[in-house]
């Protein structure tokens, strides 16, 4: 029995170009050879149907078939003509190969994949938002491309402000050694150009697409490209003054308190805060919190002193 196209894309023979259009996509989705690796039996439904696409597909091809000029295999019949609308010097040139006639041009089946494709997306394996390269999809002539694989990795707080290098151990003991660049954000993602799956077919490895997770810090958290952190000081530093060692993330440093701190009170450490490659850095935000000492009894009476003279002062004023 002879192949009927239109059957093997469940369409009328009277289906629209776009309804066939939209048919092959759904077929090409089920049984794409990148989503049936072990699977022979899609792979050969995969390869009928874009077949079947091919002649369907274009508008001439489909005119020669409807007509009986060209078989369901592409093949010219013995009733074909120049004239039909192939050659006699049309815009589409054409070639035999082994009794099947091909097109080169705007009707090609790179051409078609190229427009299918194209608007897959991440159907298998695609890109993120942001761009990026994704994984090829199967076209005809040429080999498919691997599908992209996708990791995660946790980093510390540390490495993510300032930048490390870190490793990626995957299945089959391959490891990875990841860059993280200064100022790497929680849930953000990193690319490695072909380290994804192989190609089934010897084409271009898909890509590693690494997901960081960024643990919390004891002392520091971020805001944008600035550190903040809370910094305790003493009863008798923020009354009357002093010097305190401060924690950033790039060292410690030696800051001055004016006497009279008080609790709530922030400054700002200017160029100490993240650092990217390109762009200015970021500053740190220390926030002030006075600690007293618990059931002092020298100090509790040094204070009730100190507001009883206050009183007594305003009131002689």
């Amino acid at each position: 029995m002879a192949k009927d196209l239109y059957g093997m894309l469940g369409v009328q023979r009277t289906a629209s170009a776009d309804e066939i259009k939209r048919a092959y996509r759904s077929l090409a989705k089920k049984y794409h050879p990148d989503q049936n690796k072990d699977n022979a039996a899609a792979q050969e439904k995969f390869k009928s149907i874009t077949a079947a696409y091919d002649i369907l597909g274009d508008a001439e091809k489909r005119k020669a078939y409807d007509a009986g000029a060209i078989d369901a295999d592409g093949n010219k019949k013995a009733q074909f003509h120049d004239g039909f609308g192939f050659g006699g010097g049309g815009s589409q040139q054409e070639r035999r190969q082994g009794g099947r006639w091909n097109f080169d041009g705007g009707g090609s089946p790179e051409d078609v994949f190229q427009d299918l494709f194209g608007n897959f997306g991440g159907a298998f394996g695609g890109g993120q938002p942001g761009g990026g390269t994704r994984s090829e999809g199967f076209r005809p002539g040429r080999a498919s491309g691997g599908q992209d694989a996708k990791y995660e990795i946790t980093v510390d707080f540390l490495d993510a402000a300032l930048g490390a290098q870190k490793k990626l151990s995957l299945q089959g003991g391959k490891t990875l050694s990841v860059k993280i660049p200064a100022g790497l954000k929680d849930g953000q993602q990193i690319r490695l150009s072909g380290q994804g799956d192989p190609a089934p077919f010897g084409g271009k490895a898909g890509d590693a697409l690494i997901t960081v997770h960024v643990r919390s810090h004891d002392v520091f958290s971020r805001t944008g490209k600035d550190i903040r952190m809370t910094q305790e000081l003493d009863l008798e530093t923020a009354v009357l003054g002093g010097k305190v060692t401060i924690s950033t993330i790039h060292g410690s440093v030696v800051l001055k308190i004016a006497a009279g701190t008080s609790s709530g009170k922030t400054v700002r450490l200017r160029g100490k805060g993240i650092a990217p490659k390109s762009g200015p850095a970021g500053d740190q935000l220390v926030t002030f919190a006075i600690t007293i000492p618990p059931e002092d009894d020298a100090l509790q009476d040094a204070v009730r002193h100190w507001v009883k003279k206050r009183k007594t002062t305003k009131q002689a004023a």
